[in-house]
Order: structure tokens, then sequence, then C-alpha cells
């Protein structure tokens, strides 16, 4: 049985990703802080829709824990890949789905502790993912087949207004899997990234916010499918890169986003 560690994991694309990889066969450890972030303005993950993602897996004959644990703590996330190892035997897949939104306002007026809040939890969250689970992916025998995924996003390329801080993160995300794909080479581990467009999660709905619109729908017309993606389409693409048919990629960034880079 392969082993995954899934960050986000209570709800949104991490949550969808969880549930893909478990219904694929995969032991899915699914880690989520699940708790409110006091620089951020709206809700995060609760500890019972991660409890929830689990016992759906579960219902469905599929294996799964939660973690508790807070991407911006590397400590927390290595106890996060030992407890991969030591109840499943090791870990073949990481995937970084964590995220946070801010902004609203241009970069100058942007309180300090909501830039700190995006830039570590979408940019040093995903570098600690790196720095405990690729250890753990390389300890697995050769041949391996080890996957770093992450979720870069479609402002990585472009730029969004009163968003400068989630963009400069998501385009570190983006840097930081093409040089892992170099680092990482005939290691039998490859790392890869996808970029959604607008998708259908909390973080959509506090970005309609920010920007005065009505809804999260409004940003369906700014892609050439004319609709926001559901999560379960961009975990998908991600279960993909997970699994062997992906071999031949490695520091790939693969735009999720109904057209909207085109």
């Amino acid at each position: 049985m392969k082993v995954a560690l899934v960050t986000g994991a209570a709800r949104g694309i991490g949550a969808a990703t969880a549930v893909k990889l478990a219904e694929q066969g995969w032991a899915v450890l699914a880690v989520d802080a699940a708790e409110d972030n006091p620089a951020l303005p709206y809700p995060m993950g609760t500890a019972e829709e991660l409890s929830t993602v689990v016992d759906t897996i579960r219902e469905n004959g599929g294996t799964a824990e939660e973690f508790r644990a807070d991407v911006r703590d590397r400590a927390r996330l290595a106890a996060a890949v030992a407890e991969a190892e030591q109840r499943w035997g090791g870990l073949d897949a990481a995937i970084a789905a964590a995220g946070v939104i801010a902004g609203g306002v241009p970069l100058w007026e942007m309180p300090p502790e909501q830039e700190d809040a995006v830039l570590d939890v979408n940019l040093r969250g995903v570098l600690n993912l790196a720095h405990t689970a690729i250890p753990a992916m390389l300890r697995r025998p050769k041949p391996r087949s080890g996957r770093f995924l992450a979720v870069a996003s479609a402002a990585a390329t472009r730029g969004l207004p009163t968003l400068a801080a989630y963009c400069a993160a998501k385009a570190g995300v983006a840097g930081l899997i093409r040089a892992l794909g170099t680092e990482l080479g005939d290691s039998g581990v490859t790392a890869n990234a996808v970029s959604p467009g607008s998708t259908d999660t909390p973080i959509l709905a506090e970005s309609a916010r920010l920007y005065d619109l009505p809804t999260a729908q409004t940003f369906a017309a700014q892609q050439p499918q004319q609709r926001l993606l559901d999560p379960a389409e961009v975990a998908a693409v991600l279960a993909f890169l997970a699994g062997p048919e992906s071999s031949a990629m490695t520091g790939a960034v693969v735009p999720v986003d109904g057209g909207l880079a085109l």
C-alpha cells in the first residue's frame, strides 16, 4: 500500500485530494492545523471538518488517519511524517495543499501580520513539508517512486491587484518545484505542482469578499470555460501526479484552471 501525507486536508483541494487518493488505494495521513489563524479575518478549517474527511474515507473502505499540524511548524510536520512512517512503514507522496489568502489593499497598506500569514503558510509551509517529507521518501529503497506535490496558483503568473503577497508566495512555490525537480534528479522522487484557477473553495469565497464581489461565482466569467472548478477536478490531477503514470514528469507546474492562463 502506498502512503500519502496531505496538508490542508480539512477542506477544499486538500480534502478532495485526500479522498481521491484513498479511493485509489492509498493510505492517507490527513493533516491540518484545524484552528483559526488570529491574523486572518475568515475561518480556517476545523477539527470537525478534518474528522469528517477521515470518516468519509473510512466509510468508503479506505485507510486514513488525521493529524493536527500547522505547516508553519516544521517540527510538527516532522512528527506527522514520522507518524506516517511508523503507522504504515514509509512515505511515498507528500501533497502541500494548505493555503490561506489575505489582501484587499495595496501591498504597502497590508497589515504585516496578514502578510506574514500568507507567506508563512503558502510558501514556508511548502518548504517545511519538503524539508521533512523528501528525506522520508528517499528512505524508501530503490527503485523508488516518491512524489512531492504542491498547489501553486494561476496567481503565480498573473499580477492580481491587492493580492501581491499571495502572488509572491505562489510564484515562490512554482520556483521551488522547478528547483526541486533538478535537485532530486534521478533519485526516483519527483516534484511537481498544479496551478489551479478559480476553484470553489473557502479561499475563493474570501477572495470575493476582498474584491467586494457579491459571490465567488462572479470569478467564473474570467475563465474561458465560464465556470468555477470543483476541488475534485484539481484533486484528480494531483492523484495522477502522485501515481506511476507521471514518472516522466518533474519540475512541472500543471495548469488546472479552466483556461484562465490562456
